[in-house]
């Protein structure tokens, strides 16, 4: 299993190999699109990020000691953040998930480089995932 830190490692390294912009937006509409399909059946409103200016959803399940998450989206570019958060955050224990450091969003210029209102959403998804991660831990 990749740690959360190798995972961000190997994302920040990603993004260095494109120079411009317009191809890290290319590169985050990729990996929406490779992300796994959520099932339907998880779309719900518990499952919908609230502040977000598109729909969101994550669901998560712990299952001994580890949550595992799935993302969907109806926008390519949150799907590819929502992505990047799975791939990050995804089986690994509630603990590491709510002590994680997620440098990486700062490190590849992204927050920089999102609407207010984008980044606004990517605040609550992560809050989103985090509460999850609490839940996991009671």
């Amino acid at each position: 299993m990749t740690s959360i830190n190798e995972a961000q490692k190997q994302i920040i390294e990603d993004f260095k190999l494109l120079p411009a912009w317009d191809d890290k937006y290319s590169y985050l509409i990729e990996l929406g699109q490779e992300l796994a399909p959520m099932n339907p059946d998880f779309k719900t409103e518990e499952n919908l990020v609230k502040g977000c200016q598109s729909n969101i959803w994550f669901h998560a399940r712990c299952d001994d000691g580890i949550l595992t998450l799935e993302a969907d989206s109806d926008s390519l570019i949150v799907k590819g953040i929502a992505s990047m958060l799975v791939k990050v955050l995804s089986g690994h224990s509630p603990q590491e998930v709510l002590d994680a450091d997620l440098t990486f969003i700062d490190t590849i210029g992204m927050r920089q480089h999102l609407s207010s209102q984008r980044s606004n959403g990517l605040m609550a998804m992560l809050e989103h995932i985090r509460n999850f991660a609490s839940e996991c831990t009671d």
